[in-house]
């Protein structure tokens, strides 16, 4: 069964910032979902960003975005690339956590 694209950011939204205790979706913090079938598997691409270059939970998200996409069902190769091209800005938060964050 092929992954969608909702499928794995679901997955993602276990994936919790460590300081600031929201989902990495939520956060706006995922730019691209790549899902391509190989076989009887899906390889997922994912680019991402961080709230700053020198996050350092950086490689935390990126372990755990790799462990939850690997836990799909029907999971190819995974991989997690960290950009910042474009630069992350809090305007690509949802509003969900907006109100987390106490931003309005």
């Amino acid at each position: 069964m092929a992954i969608t694209e909702d499928a794995a950011r679901e997955a993602l939204k276990q994936v919790v910032d460590p300081e600031l205790f929201v989902n990495v979706v939520d956060l706006g913090l995922i730019y691209t979902i790549d899902l391509q079938e190989v076989d009887d598997k899906t390889n997922i691409k994912v680019e991402m960003t961080m709230t700053s270059p020198a996050c350092p939970a950086g490689p935390q998200l990126v372990a755990n975005a790799q462990k939850v996409l690997g836990a799909l069902e029907g999971a190819g190769e995974i991989e997690v690339k960290v950009v910042m091209v474009p630069p992350w800005t809090p305007d690509r938060m949802t509003e969900d956590a907006r109100d987390q964050l106490g931003i309005f």
